[in-house]
């Protein structure tokens, strides 16, 4: 694994794997600009992609990237798909699309998230928003494009967590927050992050003997997205307390406390670059490097636990 660390920025990360992006495909959730998403579309569009597939819920900030990623080389197949997230037939529609459009898919990088809604609110199908957003509709997502992953084999599928993972444990007993009587904003942010990285154990589990597999990164911190536009320092402010609460555990902001919008897509494109990690993943990356996760986010029963209840709330089971 090439060295990196905390302050690499996405032109080196680029530079060190060009043959890992050069006619290669890849698909791109949640990258209307500006977010991390948006800046891997177009960091990734300077190593000769063969085809950038955008899936997205607004077509008008999606627009901007697809032009930036044309003004840099003209030959990269572009293609915009619509996608609710949250809203299940929107993902099934949206799947079928993509897979259309991307009969092989080498790269998938569920990117789409929001952060610490403060009221409780559910989907259309009435799953608690963060959960939903962050990781259902990627679960279903990435299971219903499979045959695409499949078809390019070896292929990988990078999920983005966050350090909040550590605030909580996954609630299997109660993951609807006794629909919304026991909601709080920060932990039910923090259960979402925790499946995403529980997820990457269970892809891979599933799914390495046949070329596919995941890894999950924490991006960092960074003000230059619309993730947390409506919150105040007070309000992460509230995070150690409800760490301590929830985990008997005390919390640590990792450094660098923010990084720049050239910093912020490094580990992700990290993750879905470095040809060495295929062999070491499920791994989870932090500040560009392989971190050990705590044990509830790896925990063998909690991986199984959280597929069958992804199935469940997805309404398919997936077998491989």
């Amino acid at each position: 694994m090439a060295v990196f660390n905390a302050t690499t920025t996405t032109d080196q990360v680029i530079d060190a794997f060009k043959s890992q992006v050069k006619g290669r495909t890849f698909v791109i959730t949640g990258a209307g600009k500006p977010s991390i998403g948006s800046q891997m579309a177009v960091a990734l569009a300077k190593a000769s992609p063969m085809h950038i597939l955008i899936a997205s819920r607004t077509a008008s900030r999606v627009e901007t990237v697809l032009k930036e990623i044309t003004e840099i080389d003209s030959s990269i197949k572009t293609t915009f798909v619509q996608v609710d997230l949250t809203d299940h037939d929107s993902v099934r529609r949206a799947a079928k699309e993509i897979q259309a459009a991307a009969p092989k898919i080498d790269v998938l990088i569920n990117s789409a998230g929001i952060m610490a809604i403060k009221e409780f609110t559910v989907d259309k199908q009435g799953i608690e928003l963060q959960l939903s957003a962050n990781y259902v509709g990627h679960f279903l997502l990435t299971n219903l494009i499979m045959p695409s992953l499949l078809a390019a084999s070896p292929a990988r599928v990078v999920n983005l967590t966050g350090s909040g993972y550590r605030i909580t444990k996954f609630r299997f007993d109660d993951w609807n927050f006794s629909n919304g009587k026991e909601y709080e904003r920060w932990t039910s942010y923090g259960q979402a992050k925790l499946a995403s990285i529980l997820f990457t154990y269970g892809l891979t589990k599933r799914l390495k003997d046949r070329g596919i597999t995941s890894t999950a990164c924490h991006p960092g911190y960074n003000g230059d997205t619309h993730l947390g536009d409506h919150l105040t320092y007070d309000d992460y402010g509230e995070v150690p307390d409800i760490m301590r609460r929830n985990m008997g555990m005390e919390w640590e902001w990792e450094e660098p406390r923010f990084k720049t919008f050239d910093q912020i897509p490094t580990t992700s494109l990290i993750a879905a670059l470095d040809p060495e990690l295929p062999a070491k993943s499920p791994a989870y990356l932090q500040n560009s490097q392989i971190h050990e996760t705590d044990e509830h986010a790896r925990d063998p029963e909690g991986v199984e636990k959280l597929w069958k209840l992804s199935e469940q709330l997805a309404g398919q089971k997936f077998e491989y």
